[in-house]
């Protein structure tokens, strides 16, 4: 019998994966929601006073894995 998944289980799942669709679109994204995620992540992300550097390390993350996104 298959293994019943939790609603915890699936709304990781289900945010992985939008993260991922999310990242794939990212160049695509209008800058004005590109910005408003990258807020919102380093919002969510922030566990404690020590992850100052988040912002810093997703920036470099982005530059370095997307296209920049221009006249948008």
């Amino acid at each position: 019998m298959a293994s019943v998944e939790t609603a915890e289980t699936n709304a990781d799942r289900f945010a992985h994966v939008l993260g991922l669709a999310a990242l794939d679109l990212w160049s695509e994204l209008p800058r004005a929601l590109q910005q408003t995620l990258f807020e919102r992540a380093v919002l969510l992300g922030h566990q404690t006073e020590r992850d100052e550097s988040l912002r810093e390390q997703l920036a470099q993350f982005l530059h370095h894995h997307h296209e920049r996104t221009t006249g948008r």
